[in-house]
Formats: structure tokens, sequence, C-alpha cells
């Protein structure tokens, strides 16, 4: 074969495809250890991350991709099958997590976020973005969690996965951090919270909250609100990191 595909797979029964679809439907990785991303906006924040691309199935070449990863052909109509999207994304990549993540020189203590049984994809991509947005050091998918690699949270990261060091399955509230839970109106008010010290946030359930064990281990604090007692998971968990990254950088 000419040009930039290694090869063409035309059947949606290649044991390749089987594979891809069978991560992306269950949301976890390969059994290479490999994770499964849609679309060209991940695979371009995959490129600029600290993860590597190793294959990039695609009905078109992609002619800005480094000569070493493999790009192998796949028909639209056979995309959208293996896709868990309802059109087809045009490219699909399998891509490997770093081991060991490098650590980097903290500009300031931790700032870990735990999701407590969180199982909305969007909400977690989200919340996991807000992370990388406001600075926090690493997010940990508690027992129960939504799975980092399903394909909407990823997307709803918009690659911020790819950056902020994260780990699955915690079960506890571990480290010598201070842990903080949301709470409608009980505890300290958000901005009398002090967040420069090594801290945490518990992010609960959409359903249940968070769990009593997880509550016995941390404080309560509440974001001021007018009208409403409650906020969305990943908006209060968004709201409360801007705190802590407006005392820690912005002030």
């Amino acid at each position: 074969m000419t040009g930039p595909f290694a090869r063409s797979l035309r059947s949606p029964h290649n044991p390749q495809l089987k594979e891809l679809r069978r991560a992306l439907q269950r949301g976890e990785p390969t059994t290479g250890g490999l994770c499964a991303i849609e679309g060209r906006h991940l695979l371009e924040e995959a490129l600029r991350s600290p993860v590597e691309v190793v294959r990039v199935f695609t009905k078109l070449p992609q002619p800005s991709l480094p000569a070493h990863i493999e790009q192998i052909e796949v028909p639209d109509h056979i995309l959208a099958q293996v896709a868990s999207t309802e059109t087809s994304p045009g490219v699909v990549s399998l891509i490997r997590f770093p081991a060991n993540r490098p650590a980097e020189e903290p500009r300031l203590p931790p700032l870990v976020v735990y999701l407590d049984g969180l199982q909305d994809p969007g909400n977690a991509g989200t919340i996991v973005r807000a992370a990388e947005a406001f600075g926090a050091t690493e997010v940990r998918f508690g027992e129960g969690c939504v799975s980092p690699f399903n394909p909407k949270t990823l997307r709803a990261s918009a690659g911020s996965l790819f950056r902020v060091p994260f780990q699955t399955g915690a079960s506890a509230l571990t480290g010598d951090l201070t842990w903080y839970w949301s709470a409608p109106r009980d505890g300290e008010r958000a901005d009398q919270v002090d967040w420069k010290r090594p801290c945490g946030l518990v992010v609960g359930s959409e359903a249940r909250g968070v769990h009593s064990l997880r509550r016995q281990a941390a404080r309560p604090v509440h974001i001021p609100t007018l009208g409403v007692e409650s906020l969305n998971a990943a908006i209060a968990a968004s709201l409360l990191l801007y705190e802590a990254a407006r005392q820690r950088y912005f002030s």
C-alpha cells in the first residue's frame, strides 16, 4: 500500500476493530492497555500531551501526524460501527498513558480532587477539565466511579485527562491533606477556607452525595447561593476549585 497508510481494514469483524469497539463500548482499555479516543480534537490534544499516540484508524490520511504513528485506513461506515457516537468521528485513535508520569515540581502544596462514586461521565470529565484549569495536582476516581477511559468522560475532559495525573479505584482519603466536601449550607463558606495549604476536595455522586465515611474524614464547606440550595456536582466542584486557584494564583 502506498501513501501514509500502513494497511487497510475493511471488515467490521476484523479482530482489531472488534477490540476497539469493545473498548469504546465498555469504557475501558484494550487488552494491550491502550485507551481508545474518538475524533480529531482529542487526537490533537493527545499529540500535545504526555501520552503516546500509538495507532490511528481513519477514513482519510492525517498528513500532520508524526511518521512513527501507524495510520490504518478504515472506511467511514465501518468507523461508524466502531464508534460510541451516533455519527462517525472520522478518526479513532489508540493512546498509551505513561506508566509513571514524571513528577513536576509543584508550585504550591497539593490540591487533590476525589470523585466519590460519581457516575455521570459528563460531570466527571468536566471536573477533570476544571481541575486542570484551576491548578489541581491530581484527580482520584474512587470506587464505583465512572471510568476515566469512558468515551464520554474523555470527550467532556476535552483532553485534560491526558495531562492531569489521575488514579482509579481509590478507596480512602489518603495523604497528609485537609479534606473538604461541598455541603449545601453546613461548614465554612468557600472563600473563608484556607485553600493554600495541602488540601483535597471530595465530590459526591449525583444521587447519594458524599459517602458517610468520606464525610467523617472531611470538613463541610458551602457555596453561598440565591434561590437554590444545591448545585450540580461539576458546577460546585468548579466553583470550589476556582476559589482555591484565586487564593493560590490570582490574589
